[in-house]
């Protein structure tokens, strides 16, 4: 079971263990990982490979964002790095208690990618033509990603499981 971390994240996947499907044939990706994971599944079905499930945990959902917004986040990240990232995974565990999370390296393309993806409908309605079992997971309290927006886009191609009181790490305390 492929499972892609979030932006500047590794190894978090334990703080999603309650959603996650452990099946060979599920793969699953937070956040930046989301598109990631689309991506993986998308190519495996390419080459006829089989993908029961894809799961969608608070993927990011940038696209009703105007270029300001972006432009500042990455001007941010450029000026200093290090206060943008303690800032990002700051917001990531708001308005509860931040847990333990390994940082990976990562790179402003990186963040320029997360923040400029559109989720494209054809490539989610071929993989739901495929047989895959689409499930997106939202937090009503995230403070990263435009939730009711995504809530909107994601609706017509998922199973939507929306967590009222959860933050973008889908924690509810």
């Amino acid at each position: 079971m492929p499972y892609f971390s979030g932006f500047s994240l590794t190894n978090e996947s334990y703080l999603f263990n309650a959603f996650i499907d452990k099946s060979q044939y599920s793969v699953s990706g937070f956040s930046y990982g989301a598109i990631g994971a689309l991506k993986y599944v998308l190519n495996e079905l390419d080459k006829g490979n089989r993908i029961d499930r894809l799961q969608l945990l608070s993927p990011a959902f940038f696209q009703t964002k105007n270029i300001k917004f972006k432009k500042l986040q990455l001007m941010g990240y450029r000026k200093n790095k290090d206060i943008y990232l303690k800032q990002f995974l700051k917001s990531c565990f708001t308005p509860y208690e931040r847990k333990i999370v390994q940082t990976a390296d990562n790179t402003i393309e990186e963040l320029e990618e997360l923040l400029l993806y559109e989720w494209d409908r054809e490539d989610l309605q071929k993989v739901l033509n495929k047989g895959v079992v689409i499930e997106v997971y939202l937090g009503g309290k995230d403070a990263i990603i435009d939730v009711e927006e995504a809530k909107v886009f994601f609706i017509n191609y998922a199973t939507l499981t929306y967590i009222k009181d959860a933050n973008h790490f889908l924690q509810t305390k």
